[in-house]
């Protein structure tokens, strides 16, 4: 059994912002992709700790050498590379793979 990702493309590469996010729907779930400096990330776009899908109209920035977005609700800190929570890493997001393919982003899901 192989692992395959499949692709689906969200928007064009130019209809993000540069640092800042738009949410797009990937396989029935929302997702927040950021477009920061030259790079792509995707994360759920479901805040675990208020409940609301909310993180991509989050403020992007960086914690020491962590790439990260501030929920908008109760500002905690995810790292857009782990999904990781700084403040309470229990409260963590899934990370989505994400790449550009020409001048599309694209969000993929690995198969199982």
């Amino acid at each position: 059994m192989t692992n395959e990702t499949s692709w689906i493309s969200v928007c064009a590469v130019g209809d993000i912002v540069p640092d800042t996010g738009v949410c797009a729907l990937v396989h029935g779930a929302q997702v927040a992709v950021f477009r920061v400096g030259g790079e792509l990330y995707a994360i759920d776009n479901l805040d675990p700790c208020s409940g609301a899908a909310v993180l991509s109209r989050g403020l992007v920035g960086n914690l020491g050498e962590r790439v990260v977005v501030a929920s908008p609700i109760y500002k905690q800190h995810f790292d857009l590379r782990t999904g990781e929570c700084v403040e309470a890493p229990e409260q963590a997001v899934r990370t989505w793979p994400v790449r550009r393919q020409g001048d599309h982003v694209q969000v993929g899901q690995a198969d199982a």
